[in-house]
């Protein structure tokens, strides 16, 4: 049984800094009580949904907190405040005592999410496949030329059921016929309220368009969840026993924005929406684990955000490697560091045109400390000293702001 919560009451000064930008080891959130608190970043990417100043009700630090990453914004009292003080490990209990907090919580997250989604989105146009149920024939069109079946025939089979009066239904029945007999891994429907499901290796749990009410917890085996971008399959992750996905349909009510595939034959746990907020007040754990899993999304979205900001393409470059040993929680010390990727893909995280990313790679390579290592036929930046990526990006970081202060100082 969960004993009372001790929360800590916090009093700020106006004009005070609450929570500082980029600092580490952050390792609690805090909820207004009284007064009002004003956020905000180095580079402001997009206003936030609903303004930057916080009044009582309001949270701010849970980000950092639970995903024990560096702070991703500046809060400072605007007015005498009164603030509660939540430690990271306090979570769990203030879930089973107030479920009401978390809810609100979880719900602000997603919506975040879906939000700087969009924004990014829109500026980096690296996904412009409209997510809704049409692009299901897409998606089976794709796994079709691949010769993947069984993702293939589920795709077509929800495009079919979901756009019954689509242009491609009569096109997508004939393609059913012809690879039937090769689509042996398909599970096509669970009732609502069969909750433990068995997904075979190969076999579909849900498509890239098609509309969704449940979250998925993976109780045995893995899944693949990727997404079909400019006519190939991108590769977001591999989850786990004990990771969930799927949250963002079951919350934002969405369709889905990727596809989830049994990696190997799994068992998983489906949740909807009523029986989610149940599990809110009975299972901390989970909830916790949610919103870990959120804090660590929108983290990694602002930081890419942010760098589609700094104008010049090494800077950007810089800045995309440090992200990823932040995310990876890489110590930023000089020590070597092999990161799970190669040159192309750093070009194409920072959204550079090939062309372009070539000359700023050879610019890069220029920099003795960052080398090409083969591995296994696939190439991987290999850096000697991992704090001198953080020193160039923090030179990167700098004369930015000094541009910045010069144009502003012109424009006056």
């Amino acid at each position: 049984m969960a004993g009372p919560l001790q929360l800590t009451f916090v009093n700020y000064k106006k004009d005070s800094y609450i929570v500082v930008e980029g600092k580490t080891g952050a390792d609690r959130f805090f909820i207004i009580r009284q007064g009002k608190v004003r956020i905000s970043k180095d580079l402001e990417v997009v206003e936030e949904e609903g303004g930057n100043v916080l009044g009582p009700g309001d949270f701010f630090g849970v980000v950092s907190t639970m995903s024990s990453h560096s702070q991703i914004e500046t809060a400072q009292a605007l007015t005498d405040v009164t603030l509660i003080s939540v430690m990271k490990e306090q979570y769990g209990q203030l879930i089973q005592n107030n479920t009401s907090v978390a809810m609100k919580i979880i719900l602000q997250f997603s919506k975040r999410m879906r939000y700087l989604d969009e924004a990014l989105t829109k500026l980096t146009l690296k996904n412009n496949a409209l997510e809704n149920p049409s692009h299901l024939f897409k998606v089976a069109e794709y796994y079709t030329r691949q010769s993947q079946y069984n993702q293939a025939f589920y795709a077509y089979h929800q495009y079919i059921k979901y756009c019954p009066g689509g242009e491609f239904v009569n096109q997508a029945r004939e393609r059913m016929m012809k690879i039937g007999p090769y689509a042996k891994a398909v599970k096509l429907d669970y009732r609502p309220d069969e909750f433990n499901r068995t997904y075979p290796k190969e076999s579909m749990i849900f498509s890239e368009g098609e509309p969704g009410d449940e979250l998925f917890i993976i109780q045995k085996g893995s899944v693949k969840i990727a997404k079909i971008v400019d006519n190939n399959e991108v590769l977001l992750a591999v989850l786990k026993t004990g990771d969930i996905f799927g949250e963002m349909a079951l919350l934002e009510s969405k369709p889905r924005a990727a596809c989830a595939v049994a990696y190997e034959d799994c068992h998983v746990m489906a949740v909807n929406k009523v029986n989610f907020e149940r599990m809110v007040g009975t299972q901390p754990q989970i909830v916790s684990r949610l919103t870990t899993l959120l804090a660590e999304r929108i983290w990694f979205i602002y930081k890419q955000l942010a760098n589609t900001l700094i104008v010049d393409p090494m800077g950007r470059m810089y800045d995309a490697l440090l992200i990823q040993l932040e995310k990876n929680r890489a110590p930023i010390n000089a020590a070597p560091y092999s990161f799970d990727f190669g040159p192309k893909e750093l070009v194409n995280m920072v959204g550079i045109p090939q062309q372009e990313g070539v000359l700023v790679l050879r610019k890069l390579m220029e920099n003795r400390k960052i080398q090409i290592v083969k591995d296994k036929d696939k190439d991987r930046i290999y850096s000697m000293d991992v704090s001198d990526i953080a020193k160039q990006t923090e030179f990167y970081r700098k004369m930015q702001k000094i541009e910045k202060a010069r144009r502003e100082g012109i424009g006056h």
